[in-house]
């Protein structure tokens, strides 16, 4: 294999076959994206089987490749495999799976019995790609022609004729979690991911992809490294459609379009799995919560810095239904200036493709560098570690892949996961411990007349209803306690639609919604989860002081 390589995954693919470590590689991750290609005094942009071809097999006597749409072909070394004497009497090779990878294991065969008898020889590359399509993992465990092109396809590596001959061959997929068990756990087999472009990649990308579009890229033809840094997470088959797009159009690109462009592309790429959270709140829209702003304050600050020692891998949030858990994270996004990434609806029907969609998003987030990630109603998307059989085992799954990225040391001061959830009692202790989820942060309802009075006052400024400070003694007897901000943002309303079409002050609105006014949570519902955030709670300050009488 060829030495003059740029990427760290192929300098450890040539690493691992030349020292006959390895001699058969699952190449996963981003392998549908174009990708940068050395080449002399420099490098071109092209596809995964371009780079496997030019960069890693150009030594190599025969490359032959495998798909089901192609059936096999000759890559390379066509007058080598035309010696072939099978072939000479079947000239038209096989496309359905099991006939070709037969014939590819009858032609493997062929070559190393050629080798031990000490005759020349030739030196066989061969590419599966779409393996997960030819050896799926959703298939029943009784069919039976799977099951024996599997064990074919694992003999290439595994077999000693074959293992000892000068064979390499790629199985290539997206995702892992697609790919049929016996290949991805072949202990004769290396695993090698294809990351997302880094910052670098970006950079040097977008410089030759530049000069094709001048229109687009006006603006940017010696700030190859702004566009860079502004498209991490992105592929780089996104952003030359992007560029396209632009060109067509004789528009450049602003400033104004990187930021909506990048969250557009990014989104398309992860196929809806994940959406980017864009507010223009801050913490300082939150209501109350000073300690709680105060200590999301300094972790932004010591983030800022690349302090990263002291910053937690997790928060959990937590809190009655209708405490603004979410508002909390929306504010979060405003301040933070880091993206803040929504995992969206990834459990898939399908058996695999729930894993194959988290391998999916867990490579975008180490793409993006630095985020959160943010997982509403976490005891509910998490998984169990023993779900029963009724999922099919899903849920141990998804909670295992999860529970293993939000422990990864390498993510401290890259990646922060924010669990939200009103019932953090059915969340896996795993998966809340320290070292996954360091803060677990309570909100919880107002206490005191006091304070549900200034919060219906915040709510109706907001909406242009300005509530007197003065009217508070006259209505403090009829003020709810135990009032959420879902439920003061719901009588917000209220007061507005009374004082545009009954034309009365907000203060007489106000005194009219709080007429015989019920909390829309039962109180034994509320107090149950008023308790369990506060035994979650990992500092009592976060709780206040008429509450803690109730920790357990």
């Amino acid at each position: 294999m060829s030495s003059s390589v740029d990427a760290p995954w192929a300098r450890e693919l040539i690493d691992l076959y030349e020292s006959n470590a390895a001699s058969q590689f699952i190449i996963y991750g981003n392998v549908h994206d174009r990708m940068l290609i050395p080449a002399h005094g420099g490098a071109r942009i092209g596809t995964l089987t371009e780079y496997l071809m030019e960069v890693l097999l150009p030594r190599f006597d025969v490359v032959l490749s495998y798909d089901l749409g192609n059936g096999i072909r000759i890559e390379k070394g066509g007058p080598i495999f035309s010696t072939w004497p099978y072939y000479k009497d079947n000239p038209t090779l096989p496309k359905s799976p099991r006939a070709a990878v037969e014939t590819l294991t009858h032609y493997f065969r062929y070559c190393a019995n050629l080798a031990r008898l000490n005759r020349e020889t030739a030196q066989v590359g061969c590419l599966i790609r779409g393996a997960n399509l030819i050896a799926p993992a959703s298939q029943s465990p009784a069919d039976y022609d799977l099951g024996a092109m599997v064990t074919l396809i694992r003999d290439w590596s595994s077999d000693n004729l074959l293992a000892s001959h000068s064979l390499a061959t790629f199985l290539i997929t997206e995702n892992l979690n697609d790919l049929h068990p016996l290949l991805v756990n072949n202990a004769r087999s290396a695993k090698i991911q294809v990351p997302l472009p880094s910052v670098e990649d970006l950079s040097q990308a977008c410089g030759l992809l530049a000069p094709n579009y001048p229109t687009a890229v006006a603006d940017y033809t010696s700030k190859t490294d702004l566009l860079a840094e502004q498209f991490t997470g992105a592929t780089l088959g996104s952003i030359e459609k992007m560029f396209k797009t632009k060109e067509h159009s004789g528009e450049k690109l602003s400033s104004a379009d990187l930021i909506r462009l990048k969250k557009q592309i990014v989104e398309q790429d992860a196929n809806g799995l994940i959406e980017f959270l864009e507010s223009s709140r801050t913490l300082d829209d939150l209501y109350g919560q000073e300690k709680v702003k105060a200590w999301l304050r300094q972790d932004l600050a010591l983030w800022k810095v690349s302090d990263t020692a002291a910053l937690p891998k997790g928060y959990l949030i937590c809190g009655p239904v209708g405490t603004g858990k979410t508002f909390l994270v929306e504010c979060l996004a405003g301040e933070a200036g880091v993206p803040v990434v929504k995992l969206k609806n990834f459990r898939d029907r399908w058996v695999g493709s729930t894993e194959g969609n988290l391998e999916k998003i867990f490579r975008l987030l180490q793409a993006l560098n630095r985020c959160y990630v943010f997982i509403d109603e976490a005891d509910q998307a998490l998984g169990k570690r023993d779900a029963g059989s009724n999922d099919s085992g899903i849920s141990g799954r998804i909670y295992s892949m999860i529970a293993e990225e939000m422990g990864r040391n390498a993510n401290r001061g890259r990646i922060i996961w924010v669990l939200a959830s009103s019932r953090p009692d059915l969340i896996e202790v795993d998966l809340k411990r320290p070292g996954r989820v360091d803060v677990r942060i309570p909100l919880f309802p107002t206490t005191t007349p006091e304070e549900s009075f200034q919060l219906l006052r915040r709510l109706c400024q907001v909406r242009g209803v300005p509530l007197d400070p003065t009217c508070f003694p006259g209505l403090e007897a009829t003020m709810p306690l135990m009032l959420t901000p879902g439920a003061a943002e719901t009588l917000a309303v209220k007061v507005y639609r009374l004082v545009r079409t009954q034309a009365l002050t907000p203060e007489a609105a106000l005194a009219e919604c709080l007429t015989d006014y019920r909390n829309p949570i039962a109180p034994e519902i509320l107090r149950i989860q008023i308790e369990l955030a506060i035994r979650e709670t990992t500092d009592l300050e976060f709780v206040p002081a008429s509450l803690k009488s109730l920790k357990s």
